[in-house]
């Protein structure tokens, strides 16, 4: 199967070495330091395990022409970076294209296909302006979630943590020949990929805690466990998970565990750092509006009230400022640092023995 993965992150990198030593055609459409490691070394992958590292040859590029037709497309960075490549992916699909979507959070094709009233509307927090739906139709698409974790330790290195599910669906719940063959694909490569008839409720599922746990932890640089065992920490993220609990079934979600048993289950993983936290700390733009503003949008849409989720949103999106701000400062600090150095040096003749 030729295969284009759009980022070789954590979970591309991940998935993407998998399925070439498996046997499949695999090309990463990559930029930057990404691209140059990959060409120059493959993709090397560190089992969770501690075992021996595995080792992908795989084609890369930052030329979405060059890749040419695929049978398979999967979006393998996170949600707030889709709109930016959507325009280019349109170069890789033939035909009978499949497009796998790999990102946390309501996607953009969320009401394609779903009945009702809301059928067919957009999620305007998550694509704002159409790009990514115009240039990805979701009649390509399959649904997916991701429950693997894994980090990105240096440019083409993956760390596997653990996991190593990825259920896959129609977005009409149908068992097509396309979703058993995504499926049949996955599980070759070692993954466990069950064909799902409500690939929205699975969603929902590892949203309701990533739509919680990730803002506080972010705001209170706290890990999951310190979270769930602080009593008011823990009262709010059960808050906010009834409201968008109100929410996801005004659309016709049913949620396969209990509240308190989900909050449980997050307790359990311990000292563990959300994306988003990692993401503040690293000064990276956190994921906020697929995992946050677009449940408030859905909220809005069914006349479900939300004022815990609204508070926490507010907050975030302000720390969010504020990480950028830091950023950019942060950047112009560097662009003089390099400006000035020269100068310095030459007033200073010993001080360019250690520039």
């Amino acid at each position: 199967m030729k295969i284009a993965i759009i980022g070789a992150g954590a979970i591309g990198g991940y998935v993407g070495v998998k399925l070439a030593l498996a046997g499949e055609d695999v090309t990463f459409i990559v930029r930057g330091a990404n691209l140059e490691a990959i060409r120059a070394n493959g993709v090397r992958l560190l089992p969770g395990d501690g075992g021996e590292p595995l080792v992908a040859r795989v084609k890369a590029t930052d030329d979405y022409t060059s890749a040419g037709p695929q049978d398979m497309v999967i979006l393998a960075m996170k949600a707030h970076q889709v709109e930016a490549v959507a325009p280019h992916v349109p170069r890789l699909f033939d035909r009978d294209t499949v497009v796998v979507t790999m990102q946390n959070g309501i996607p953009y094709w969320y009401f394609h296909r779903h009945g009702g009233d809301l059928a067919g509307s957009p999620v305007r927090s998550v694509d704002p302006d159409g790009i990514i739906g115009r240039n990805v139709p979701a009649e390509r698409v399959l649904g997916c979630v991701v429950y693997p974790a894994s980090e990105l330790v240096a440019p083409g290195v993956i760390r596997h943590i653990e996991g190593n599910r990825f259920p896959v669906g129609e977005l009409d719940g149908s068992t097509s020949d396309r979703v058993q063959r995504t499926a049949e694909c996955f599980t070759r490569a070692g993954f466990k990929a069950p064909v799902l008839e409500d690939i929205r409720a699975e969603i929902w599922l590892k949203l309701w805690g990533n739509l919680t746990f990730n803002p506080i932890s972010a705001l209170t640089r706290s890990t999951l466990v310190d979270i769930c065992q602080y009593a008011p920490t823990r009262a709010l993220a059960a808050s906010m998970m009834s409201e968008a609990q109100a929410v996801a079934e005004k659309l016709g979600i049913r949620f396969r565990v209990g509240l308190d048993q989900r909050i449980a289950g997050a307790e359990k993983v311990g000292k563990h750092k959300t994306s988003m936290l990692q993401d503040v700390e690293s000064g990276r733009p956190p994921e906020i509006a697929a995992l946050v503003s677009s449940v408030l949008e859905l909220g809005r849409l069914t006349g479900t009230p939300t004022p815990h989720i609204e508070a926490v949103h507010a907050l975030v999106n302000l720390l969010a400022r504020e990480c950028t701000a830091c950023a950019c400062t942060r950047e112009q600090s560097t662009a003089n640092a390099a400006v000035m150095r020269p100068a310095a040096a030459a007033q200073h003749p010993r001080a360019a023995l250690h520039a």
